[in-house]
């Protein structure tokens, strides 16, 4: 037991002295930084450019003028700020640029006269490239047309009236007049449905050209709709009416009925006769050598999508 409390007490003083001698360690260490961070240094840091007062009508060109090289002097704890996070130095458009017609230029004298972007303790001892040059030109407002990229697949029986349109079918485009004069037009992403059977509604994004973050866009997405109805297919017999023959000239023409084809949604099937279709043949069209007669659809009803004359031909003689 004795040998035990005096090992006991031995571990302690052990103890003792390697926690007195992590705590000296500790503030020579630390006496040590604070040593270093009081001195003096110079050193050159690339920072990167915020523009700031920009004139609203015009837009910078060129994006290549995207950083400084700045050579400071300042003491230790001065360079901690720049080396914990990428250091942003800001040119004011309103104080530190000249303009010219096509192009704004920015001189470092200005900036070594309005040193306000670093502390008193911060010598700025040079700026690299002493010159920047940002071309700009003037926001112009050009209004162009949504395309609609898709692939709709109906279920057999089911179909739309209309075409189906994005909604806006066009959207503002703003920016530089270069940039602007080159968009015709945008694109809406990949829209695809299959087995459509019920009305459409979605919302599609547009393809907004990343090469051109300049540009801004009224709308970044369109609604699809459509009312998407049961469809269904009826067949009449039309005669024929032939045009344009000429007096003292009599035809002798075969067939002189044709079935016309036409697609139309069930609601409207049944209000559909004969009377909403016209086709005639037009006689001024027939060249010398031609025996045949091409029957055309000169008239339908706006409540049917599509239509057909099923005879392509309709034969004729002329008689004595």
């Amino acid at each position: 037991m004795i040998k035990t409390l005096k090992s006991k007490i031995i571990a302690g003083f052990k103890n003792r002295k390697i926690n007195v001698f992590l705590v000296f360690l500790l503030l020579s260490f630390t006496i040590l930084i604070f040593t270093k961070l009081s001195k003096q240094y110079t050193n050159t840091v690339v920072f990167n450019i915020k523009k700031v007062n920009v004139p609203p009508e015009a837009v910078i060109l060129n994006d290549s003028n995207t950083t400084l090289h700045i050579t400071l002097k300042t003491h230790g704890f001065g360079w901690l700020k720049y080396y914990l996070k990428k250091p942003v130095v800001s040119i004011d458009f309103a104080e530190e640029v000249s303009k010219t017609p096509s192009k704004f230029i920015w001189g470092k004298s200005k900036a070594y006269l309005k040193n306000t972007q670093f502390g008193k303790q911060e010598e700025v001892l040079n700026i690299m490239p002493d010159t920047l040059i940002f071309r700009y030109d003037v926001n112009m407002v050009k209004k162009v047309p949504v395309i609609l990229n898709s692939e709709i697949k109906f279920s057999p029986g089911f179909d739309v009236f209309d075409a189906i349109k994005p909604s806006p079918d066009s959207v503002v485009v703003i920016g530089a007049k270069e940039l602007v004069s080159k968009v015709k037009h945008i694109e809406t992403e990949a829209l695809k449905l299959n087995e459509v059977k019920a009305n459409i509604n979605k919302i599609v994004a547009l393809k907004i050209p990343q090469k051109n973050k300049g540009l801004k866009f009224s709308d970044k997405t369109v609604t699809i709709q459509a009312h998407v109805e049961k469809f269904t297919e009826g067949v009449l017999k039309m005669p024929i009416n032939i045009v344009n023959v000429p007096d003292g000239v009599l035809l002798n023409y075969f067939p002189k009925i044709v079935n016309v084809t036409y697609y139309t949604s069930l609601d409207h099937f049944n209000a559909i006769t004969s009377k909403d279709f016209k086709v005639a043949c037009d006689y001024a069209k027939v060249t010398q050598a031609q025996s045949f007669l091409i029957p055309e659809l000169v008239k339908s009803p706006k409540t049917i999508k599509s239509a057909k004359v099923n005879q392509q031909r309709i034969e004729f003689i002329i008689k004595e």
